[in-house]
């Protein structure tokens, strides 16, 4: 039996060969190792990056909060000392506090409420999302022209500063004091005024100390 002498490998051949075992080995690491490890330890490294970063920032915050600290203090003192907020530490108390500069005025403009008496003050409850904390009262008065305008004029130029919306005003004879008639308005308003937020919350943090915004009311007379 005659056998077949063997050829020598050429060139090529080990050029192919070599192309066809690299072909095997890209093709085994795009099925096997490429998105059972490679794709894995990418995202774990880019995890472990994050994480550092994160970490990096946290430092960095914390060794900040102390002089954070003292600004927010410098910020709530001068926010204290704005005279646009009520010093009162809640609604509640504020709302007290409304009452009572109410009724000064009106004894200041009207010693005995001969000339002007309050007829009615009800409390209004608040907006729980509203930036700055407000107190209002719904007030009904009885008046002279002269003593509601001293009134008026005590109530917002006085501090804290205070606000006089939904002004509405019916003239009207009526009597004020057992024996003495005289012409005047019945008149009804809001009462509010803007309590400094507590601490911690998004307005105190803000460091803002202006002046609440002042909004006008409507005024309806008769």
């Amino acid at each position: 039996m005659r056998t077949m002498p063997d050829r020598p490998v050429s060139a090529r051949d080990r050029w192919l060969a070599l192309a066809l075992l690299l072909g095997v080995l890209s093709l085994a690491y795009l099925l096997l190792l490429h998105p059972w490890w490679t794709q894995p330890m990418r995202a774990l490294e880019s995890r472990i990056d994050t994480l550092q970063e994160r970490e990096l920032r946290i430092r960095r915050e914390l060794e900040q909060a102390p002089q954070i600290g003292a600004e927010l203090e410098r910020a709530r003192a001068a926010m204290a000392d704005a005279p646009g907020f009520m010093p009162q530490a809640s609604v509640e108390l504020a709302t007290a506090a409304l009452v009572q500069r109410l009724e000064r005025a009106v004894l200041d403009a009207s010693p005995g409420n001969r000339s002007c008496a309050i007829s009615n003050r009800s409390p209004i409850a608040g907006q729980r999302n509203d930036r700055y904390p407000r107190a209002t009262v719904q007030v009904r008065l009885r008046c002279g022209n002269p003593e509601l305008a001293a009134v008026l004029h005590s109530l917002e130029t006085g501090t804290p500063r205070l606000f006089v919306d939904n002004l509405n005003i019916l003239s009207q004879r009526h009597t004020l004091a057992a024996g003495a008639s005289s012409g005047g308005v019945d008149v009804s308003f809001d009462l509010s005024g803007y309590v400094l937020p507590p601490a911690g919350s998004a307005a105190a943090t803000a460091g803002n100390a202006r002046t609440p915004p002042r909004t006008d009311g409507g005024v309806d007379a008769d």
